[in-house]
């Protein structure tokens, strides 16, 4: 086992194992837990003994609530060009887990947001349990849903992507099962059941079929989705492009939806706001790699502007809650400011092998 004091990496059998062990940080990536993962994936595709690559991570509370943002917040505001580099390598990571050869299997319970929605949701199969709580809230923090959600998020049903990233609402096991979060819903306390037959199996020449039966016998249905339930509500309030438009829609319905979700865009960043919108809505079937190019080009303006730092200082480090947006309102927003986050960064642009 490659051992470090965020993350292990081992071989079990015919398994590749990562086991995020950053428990008290609720297991958010760094830039080294990113490299690490893509150099393993990178050797696991080619190795013949290896049938199946399965993440897990320490402690119930959380699987991986994201992105060590805070420090990327510390080094960007030092340097944005360089800041850039964090978004670069877990970018690539993200890319090979959505183009990983084998099985790639996350077993997830607890939180999942941001970076370790990322982890999972670009692999092939999303084991949550029924104590996952799955979001992407980055409009909260003045960035934008990344990590190859502009793909994920048009996947979803509907307007339901659309929903999720500009508002951050958080989804129970059902509701990731519905929004295509999750492929199989697995209890907790039948997950290290899971991970034993997944080591102990016969993969044969089909390592997909081998995962799919497995998954067939420990795959559990879920109860009612509110997500479900309110689909087509979401699809008719989130239906206009633009953004004042869907929250006039919002005003005028009234309903316990309507209402929750004009508070969430109530702490939200309004250029987060339009970008997410932009972004999700002019990008119709994008491929997880465009996704990815899309957002470091995204990103990489972000960093160069207020919202991100503010975001993160009112959210995770003065912790007031009160952040100082700029501009300050939707209306403040024009349609020049925010094109100009979609403009190429020539020579910065993001390749990706």
């Amino acid at each position: 086992m490659t051992n470090s004091s965020d993350i292990q990496f081992s071989v079990d059998g015919p398994i590749g194992r990562m086991h995020l062990t950053k428990e008290k940080s609720l297991n958010s990536l760094t830039q080294a837990m990113c490299l690490g993962m893509h150099e393993h994936l990178k050797k696991w595709a080619v190795d013949d003994a290896i049938h199946a690559v399965v993440v897990t991570a320490e402690g119930q509370r959380a699987f991986c609530a994201g992105g060590d943002v805070i420090q990327v917040s510390t080094a960007g505001q030092q340097d944005p060009v360089a800041a850039r580099e964090f978004f670069h390598v877990e970018y690539a990571m993200d890319l090979a887990i959505a183009d990983f050869p084998k099985p790639y299997i996350c077993l997830i319970d607890g939180i999942v947001m941001g970076g370790g929605v990322g982890i999972s949701v670009n692999g092939r199969y999303r084991i949550m349990s029924e104590h996952i709580m799955a979001a992407m809230p980055e409009t909260g923090i003045g960035l934008l849903p990344d990590v190859g959600a502009t793909s994920f998020l048009n996947k979803c049903p509907g307007r339901i992507g659309l929903y999720l990233g500009l508002t951050g609402a958080r989804l129970d096991a059902a509701d990731a099962l519905y929004a295509r979060f999750a492929t199989h819903l697995v209890s907790r306390d039948k997950q290290p059941a899971l991970l034993d037959a997944l080591i102990a199996a016969d993969y044969g020449d089909d390592d997909f079929a081998a995962v799919d039966a497995l998954l067939e016998d420990f795959h559990e249905p879920p109860g009612p989705s509110k997500l479900q339930a309110r689909h087509a509500d979401i699809d008719r309030l989130f239906a206009d492009n633009d953004v004042e438009a869907i929250v006039a829609a919002l005003e005028a319905d009234g309903s316990d939806l309507a209402k929750e979700a004009l508070a969430a865009f109530s702490h939200m960043s309004p250029t987060s706001l339009k970008l997410t919108a932009k972004q999700i809505t002019d990008n119709p079937g994008i491929s997880v790699k465009d996704a990815l190019i899309l957002e470091h080009r995204l990103v990489s303006q972000v960093l160069l502007r207020h919202e991100f730092y503010e975001g993160i200082r009112a959210a995770l480090i003065d912790k007031d809650r009160s952040p100082k947006w700029q501009p300050a309102t939707l209306a403040d927003v024009t349609p020049e400011y925010i094109d100009a986050h979609f403009e190429s960064l020539g020579d910065g642009e993001l390749v990706l092998d």
